[in-house]
């Protein structure tokens, strides 16, 4: 008789048990960045929301500020780090094509016997993350640590008009584990390859080698294009993951978008008819769009003000580059 293959031994249900965050020490207002750029404070407030934003300085690494945030949410979590089985790190500003920032981040930790890998999907990474973490856990047991972590400072252009003023730098993270019941609901994602210039890169790395006396590779982004994609698509996305939980926009507790506008987060509200009383994240009014670490930064916001309590049922969104987008239902921790 042939051998049968040995199956982990998985948790009946997933949660998130703690969550961190990191922001940068420097604070930018919108004057400062309009030294580079044709545009105003008022302007900015007016399209985006934004009235600052945190730029890291050298010392704030990928792996400086993703330990910081991590930190917290493993302590947060009642945990220690050796209690960590997987580390996934959401992010698409590590300039390193390899090794992924995840191992450093295990080591900085201390989750020295951990796995750790990288997900590049743009400002839709985290909750990707969180995804596969919740699905890990249910497959295997143990403690998965997601990260989403960004120095958009590192790409841009800052003479760009279209992009300077938008991104911010910081770091999310939260501790998936087990549950005996539900606590992260089915995910809804995809991707619009179609429209995958809308979000992009200057020129490819090897541009560089071919070419040395070019300049570094920046963020560009089509943001009517990317705006008017975001509107009228990702309320349905939004709708389709509250159906996918079996819950309505009447059971919400809080709604946790990606930062990336303010008019976004906005539009989307009143197209789910969200209750007044649903606390809506809006980090992107003093942290600006943060990319993958966006999401568990406002988690951290939302909590920490008030405006939401460990227990409540939040709907997370992630979208960007790619197009892509990934959304799920959570209990908040």
């Amino acid at each position: 008789m042939k051998a049968e293959i040995a199956v982990p031994a998985g948790a009946p249900h997933s949660r998130i048990l703690g969550v961190g965050a990191y922001r940068p020490r420097r604070i930018v207002d919108n004057a400062e960045v309009c030294r580079h750029i044709d545009s105003s404070d008022e302007w900015i407030r007016t399209r985006t929301g934004i009235v600052t934003r945190r730029w890291a300085e050298p010392d704030e690494t990928l792996g400086v500020m993703a330990e910081q945030a991590a930190a917290k949410a493993v302590a947060a979590a009642g945990i220690t780090p050796q209690d960590i089985t997987c580390v996934i790190a959401a992010t698409f500003t590590h300039l390193m094509q390899t090794p992924a920032v995840a191992t450093e981040i295990a080591d900085r930790l201390g989750a020295t016997n951990a796995a750790g890998f990288d997900i590049s999907a743009g400002c839709a990474g985290f909750v990707h993350g969180v995804a596969l973490a919740s699905d890990t856990v249910r497959a295997r047991g143990g403690h998965v640590l997601v990260v989403g972590v960004e120095r958009m400072t590192d790409i841009l252009d800052l003479t760009d008009r279209s992009t300077a003023f938008i991104f911010g730098d910081g770091a999310g993270a939260v501790v998936v584990g087990p549950s005996e019941t539900p606590g992260i609901g089915p995910v809804v994602w995809g991707a619009d390859g179609s429209q995958a210039d809308a979000i992009r890169q200057s020129v490819p790395w090897d541009a560089l080698r071919d070419n040395p006396g070019q300049p570094f590779p920046a963020l560009r982004q089509d943001g009517q294009r990317v705006f008017r994609w975001a509107v009228y698509e990702m309320a349905k996305v939004a709708r389709q993951a509250l159906d996918a939980a079996g819950i309505g926009p009447g059971d919400l507790d809080a709604f946790i978008p990606h930062q990336a506008n303010e008019r976004i987060i906005d539009s989307m509200t009143r197209s789910m008819e969200l209750p007044d009383r649903v606390a809506v994240a809006k980090d992107i009014v003093t942290s600006g769009n943060t990319s993958g670490a966006s999401i568990p930064l406002a988690m951290e916001a939302v909590l920490s003000s008030g405006a939401a309590a460990s227990g409540d049922t939040a709907l997370l969104l992630g979208y960007g580059a790619g197009l892509s987008y990934a959304a799920l239902v959570a209990t908040l921790p």
